[in-house]
């Protein structure tokens, strides 16, 4: 009977036929359950993988080039040291023949004096000849006006000569008729021989003081003839001395242009000598590190523009490229929120909900780029969000970051449904365009 009875006790413990199931209120509940998860929110979301980047160019890991060509003398640093902005990278020395005198600068400057000595000079010459203009014109104008005097008393002396002359003819005609009355008088016996032979001679006289009165007009009229010419020979003479002193003058002017142009060449050549003394020093454009030493050793030779070493800036504003589809373009817009995780820094991510991921850093698009890349996808900057956890100091310029543009909130149900049918993402504008446009 104990026998009997272990055994029913042990078949009891083994085949449970008589207790009750509970597979089916496992089975209702976890229905219930994921019917409730259907309807639970979720956030749509667009990922891409990028780089750490900064938000200005000038916080970005610099080249420093030389300006000049030259051969190094001395470096002043070493890769992985701290600079400060205006510090001496390295000393070169010159190449070129053009700029090996030592004196360069000076004699340059000695060219410069002469050049502008050479001007006042040219200006004292051009004011002595200017001078010189001023008083042959006055000398010119005296002569003038004395020759003009000469020539209204000269018509003055013709205009009393002319009077002569008629006065003349008019006893001429007086003599004639006395001498032909006296002839036929002579005939008719009334005078002598002797009277007749006065008024013969009278009228000899006569003719005598004509031509000469005649001969004198002809020579005042010579005079003023002359006078005249003398007066076009006194005009051209003085305009030959004065365009001779003209020339002299615009001479000295366009030597003085001349020099004015030599001296500002002078001058350029100075200050880009001077400027060129100054490039020999290759000095540190902004604080930071100095990385990737292109140049080792004394004595080698750089080119004109090589790159030399780089430095990477101490202080910059963080920022993450991004590159987006084209498809999902129209979906990102500035100002939209982004979620970030960094390489390197641990996080747990749950896509649909990000508010319960961890490890995770807020991010806002700043700039996104209108042209297409060469992999065929558009850029997309994302600063650093203000008003969230900051971004960790550790992070470095090239590093990788996956981001996460959260878009509209949606049933589970519907994301799985537009997933199973290859819909995009609903289009969607984040909460700060509205207000803006507002």
């Amino acid at each position: 009977m104990e026998t009997n009875n272990y055994k029913s006790t042990a078949y009891d413990h083994i085949y449970k036929y008589n207790s009750k199931s509970r597979v089916k209120y496992w089975f209702f509940g976890l229905l219930l359950f994921n019917l409730i998860l259907l309807f639970i929110p979720w956030t749509q979301n667009i990922r891409s993988r990028g780089t750490v980047t900064t938000l200005r160019q000038e916080q970005r890991p610099q080249q420093i080039n030389t300006i000049i060509p030259g051969k190094v003398m001395k470096w002043f640093i070493k890769e992985g040291d701290y600079v400060k902005q205006g510090d001496t990278l390295l000393l070169l020395s010159e190449i070129k023949d053009e700029y090996l005198d030592p004196n360069l600068i000076s004699r340059t400057s000695e060219q410069l004096s002469a050049k502008q000595m050479s001007i006042e000079y040219y200006k004292g010459k051009a004011g002595t000849a200017s001078s010189q203009i001023n008083a042959l014109e006055k000398e010119r104008d005296l002569k003038l006006e004395q020759t003009r005097n000469k020539l209204r008393q000269q018509e003055r002396k013709i205009e009393s000569d002319e009077l002569d002359l008629t006065a003349v003819k008019n006893e001429l005609n007086v003599a004639l008729r006395q001498i032909n009355a006296g002839q036929a008088m002579l005939d008719s016996g009334v005078i002598s021989l002797i009277d007749f032979e006065k008024r013969k001679v009278n009228f000899q006289n006569t003719q005598a003081k004509k031509i000469s009165a005649e001969n004198k007009l002809a020579n005042a009229r010579q005079e003023l003839t002359i006078l005249n010419i003398e007066l076009n020979s006194i005009s051209q003479d003085f305009a030959e001395k004065i365009s001779k002193a003209s020339g002299d003058r615009y001479q000295s002017m366009s030597e003085i242009a001349t020099n004015n142009g030599d001296i500002a060449k002078l001058q350029n050549q100075y200050s880009n000598y001077n400027i060129r003394s100054g490039m020999y020093f290759v000095t540190a454009p902004q604080d930071g590190q100095v990385t990737k030493a292109k140049k080792a050793g004394i004595g080698e030779i750089v080119k004109e523009g090589e790159f030399i070493v780089e430095i990477v800036p101490d202080s910059f504003q963080y920022a993450v490229e991004v590159f987006i589809r084209p498809v999902d373009l129209p979906l990102i817009s500035n100002g939209q929120k982004v979620q970030f995780w960094f390489d390197g820094f641990p996080a747990i991510v749950f896509s649909g909900w990000p508010n319960s991921s961890f490890g995770t850093f807020s991010g806002k698009v700043f700039a996104i780029e209108n042209s297409v890349g060469p992999n065929g996808m558009f850029r997309v900057l994302v600063a650093e969000d203000p008003t969230k956890k900051p971004w960790p100091r550790q992070l470095r310029v090239g590093s990788g970051a996956q981001g996460m543009a959260l878009l509209k909130d949606v049933p589970v149900w519907y994301e799985l449904w537009r997933n199973i049918n290859g819909f995009p993402p609903d289009y969607y504008k984040p909460e700060t365009d509205k207000k803006e446009k507002k």
